[in-house]
């Protein structure tokens, strides 16, 4: 094999050993996510002992994808918080600033 083509196998294999997964990504921005929501519905509810519940997250994608545009993607999670007799839903999303230009 040719140093030119080992030079571009190398670059492969380090692309791709860098992406996080969908799973991974979800999992590093869920604990910001959980503490935000309890601390602005503790706020909002005036209700110190308020809980959050998380009931779904996701990553959504960019409106824009092609070949020359890249948009980026989001997480979002929908939490419930509830105490204090009262309850709400509240949406947080992150987006992932890890990019790699081309």
């Amino acid at each position: 094999m040719c140093q030119a083509s080992r030079f571009l196998v190398l670059l492969v294999v380090l692309a791709v050993a860098g992406c996080a997964t969908q799973g991974q990504f979800l999992d590093s921005k869920q604990a910001m996510a959980m503490q935000t929501a309890v601390s602005r519905g503790q706020f909002e509810m005036h209700c110190p002992e308020a809980q959050p519940t998380l009931t779904s997250r996701e990553v959504i994608q960019p409106a824009l994808q092609g070949p020359w545009v890249q948009g980026i993607q989001r997480a979002e999670y929908t939490i419930g918080v509830a105490g204090c007799g009262t309850r709400t839903q509240i949406l947080r999303q992150f987006y992932n600033t890890f990019t790699v230009p081309l």
